[in-house]
């Protein structure tokens, strides 16, 4: 134990290295469960329609959905989300899954969705871009 606490003494900058990076770690873990929303894949995604009814938020841009968006999807722009929540509230029972271009808005959305109390949120991991990734479809208007 003495040599430990010499080695982190005398290498204090690898310590510090060590640290942060195992804080990093735990954050990238315990990340969705602040945020309140479990990160799913696409594969994921798909059973959680098809099988438990989730209904797929779109928190794009109006001219990101224009390119394409999930079949069935109720698109509420990001900065909206809070004023217009009232529109989900018949699906409050169901899963919700986020979706944003990468999935990083769609995490800031199911915070908001938590905060309202919505209890089975989920996150795409990959966002619009991981679902294309995994060759399942758009639809366009």
């Amino acid at each position: 134990m003495d040599q430990l606490i010499e080695f982190a003494a005398n290498h204090w900058f690898l310590t510090l290295a060590l640290f942060t990076i195992l804080g990093l770690l735990a954050w990238t873990t315990l990340a969705p469960g602040v945020f309140g929303a479990q990160r799913v894949d696409p594969v994921e995604a798909v059973r959680l329609i098809n099988h438990e009814g989730a209904i797929v938020l779109d928190v794009r841009t109006d001219s990101e959905v224009e390119e394409g968006r999930i079949l069935n999807a109720i698109h509420i722009p990001q900065q909206s989300l809070t004023d217009q929540i009232k529109r989900l509230d018949k699906h409050r029972a169901k899963p919700i899954i986020a979706v944003c271009r990468t999935g990083n808005r769609s995490g800031s959305a199911c915070a908001i969705l938590r905060k309202h109390g919505f209890e089975r949120v989920y996150n795409l991991g990959g966002g619009i871009v991981g679902w294309q990734g995994a060759s399942l479809p758009l639809v366009r208007k």
